[in-house]
């Protein structure tokens, strides 16, 4: 008996629990089983239903990457096996040899590696435009331009583009529109939405939402999405069935999870913005944010990332690291455990200290990302790291 379609349209955090399920018959279990298997059975004669992993056909991936795509609102999703494995084959799906590639500067530092030290290689020439300076993407099209890549809200400053006029330009020109939504998950932002013709996010992160799976995710149209598919086959970059599964159990709870990461991130934010040892509080939830109207009008929840430019600058941010006891001094984002890491060091250790601050990183610049812990005790946590010695 087939799956009776839903009466309304589902929201995010239901779709993200139930979207892709099949029929609801007696005696079917209410967990999707784990199909491990990396070859299937093949039929005799034909190329038609033959099943294998790096294909990314199999049982799992498949229910799992059906259930993204009603995420993202998106024609067809793929799964990969890293956040930076999505964006290498999503971009070379676009761009190849005499192409060009137009980045937003502020962009994840290893998209920037790939970008500027692997893509020149295969002959795709790169540039960057600020997209908060009116008229720069336009004055950097060129008549080879194939693809606008930007990141919203941006890592580690939480930034947020408006995607409306960028998109309209790009679908102007013939230009494909893609946005790495990494730090908002489809829970507070779905760029397609908005415009973008692409999506990539790294699963590892808010999807999975436990710091125990590593994948990346592509979204857009089936055309599109087939060309992906047939870079991550080659390069092999198809995750492992019991990843796969692990990740739809963590998109179960991806609704209550961002939303209790907003309601902690929005409070800290507030608080930090009251303290003396804090110069600057970065989150798109604050008035003082620049980009807060955007946010408010096409965000959801103003995310559980935010980020915090300590008064005593690179010493105190070594001293708070030193005292954390809830909050751990870990790399990654968008798990339960709330951490903190210290972008010189880690995303944006390639680049130095001039060039990270004409991106808004200065040193003591310290990076949160928000997990779903007693509020308070995060509060108290903060306190004591980042007060008086």
């Amino acid at each position: 008996m087939p799956a009776r379609a839903p009466r309304r349209p589902l929201a995010s955090a239901t779709l993200a629990l139930h979207g892709a399920r099949g029929a609801h018959r007696a005696g079917d279990p209410v967990v999707e089983p784990l199909v491990q298997s990396v070859m299937h059975r093949q039929p005799v004669g034909t190329t038609e239903g033959l099943l294998y992993t790096r294909y990314g056909n199999t049982p799992t991936a498949e229910r799992v990457q059906r259930r993204l795509a009603l995420l993202e609102g998106a024609e067809r999703a793929l799964l990969l096996s890293s956040g930076m494995g999505a964006t290498a084959c999503a971009l070379t799906a676009l761009v190849g040899p005499g192409d060009h590639l137009l980045t937003s500067c502020y962009i994840y530092g290893g998209t920037h590696r790939l970008f500027f030290e692997e893509l020149p290689a295969m002959g795709v020439t790169i540039t960057t435009f600020d997209p908060f300076v009116p008229g720069a993407l336009a004055a950097a099209l060129r008549p080879e331009t194939r693809a606008v890549f930007v990141e919203s809200p941006v890592n580690p400053t939480t930034r947020v583009l408006d995607l409306a006029p960028i998109a309209r330009l790009t679908r102007r020109r013939g230009i494909t529109l893609v946005v790495d939504s990494t730090f908002a998950s489809p829970i507070n932002f779905r760029a397609l939405e908005h415009g973008a013709d692409v999506v990539i996010e790294s699963a590892t992160k808010f999807l999975n939402g436990h710091h125990d799976v590593l994948m990346g995710m592509v979204a857009g149209s089936a055309a599109y999405i087939e060309r992906v598919l047939q870079k991550e086959m080659l390069w092999g970059q198809t995750p492992d069935p019991f990843a796969v599964w692990l990740l739809e159990r963590g998109l179960k709870t991806l609704g209550i999870r961002v939303e209790r990461a907003n309601q902690n991130a929005l409070a800290i934010a507030r608080w930090a913005e009251r303290q003396r040892a804090v110069r600057r509080v970065h989150y798109p939830g604050l008035r003082s944010h620049p980009d807060h109207r955007v946010a408010r009008r096409t965000l959801d929840g103003f995310g559980g990332m935010l980020a915090l430019e300590l008064a005593g600058g690179a010493r105190a941010a070594t001293r708070a690291l030193r005292r954390f006891e809830v909050i751990t001094h870990a790399t990654s984002l968008g798990g339960v455990e709330s951490l903190v890491c210290e972008p010189r060091f880690t995303s944006h250790a390639k680049m130095t200290s001039r060039e990270r601050a004409r991106l808004g990183i200065p040193d003591g610049f310290l990076r949160f990302s928000i997990g779903v812990e007693a509020i308070d005790d995060l509060l108290a946590d903060l306190a004591q790291a980042i007060g008086p010695a």
